[in-house]
């Protein structure tokens, strides 16, 4: 998108009461976008405090987290065999050994397995109410 550029020099912003709270550097350089622009802008950073925009994105961030494995784990950008059919090919195998993948670590419904107990860093963090880091290997 067009935008405005605008340069201070060090002479002009040595002056400047603001300059504490500025980014540091030689030289300052800020750029404008166009009125509605930056209205649309605005009003996107506004829509993304809403429960149901956050609730929508929540599945849009799982299918980034899927094809994100899939892209640096399984190397998806990487063709072994050329033209559209095979490589569509490789695709869906390769989503195929994801999915038997992910099954193979949930446990059956009728297992007796019970989960070891908590560490005692997540122990700590439970009790100071601190999120656990969960992993992507891990499932959610």
């Amino acid at each position: 998108a067009p935008f405005t550029v605008v340069r201070f020099d060090k002479r002009q912003c040595g002056p400047c009461p603001e300059k504490p709270s500025c980014t540091s550097g030689a030289a300052r350089t800020v750029n404008f976008l166009p009125q509605h622009l930056h209205e649309l802008q605005a009003q996107n950073r506004s829509d993304q405090q809403d429960p149901q925009w956050q609730r929508l994105y929540a599945s849009r961030s799982g299918i980034e987290g899927t094809m994100n494995e899939l892209v640096n784990g399984h190397r998806m950008r990487r063709r072994r065999y050329h033209g559209v059919a095979k490589a569509h090919v490789q695709h869906v195998l390769t989503a195929i050994a994801v999915n038997i993948e992910r099954l193979s670590t949930q446990e059956p419904a009728d297992s007796t397995y019970r989960p070891r107990s908590p560490t005692a860093f997540q122990q700590y963090l439970d009790e100071n109410d601190l999120p656990r880091p969960r992993w992507w290997r891990q499932g959610q």
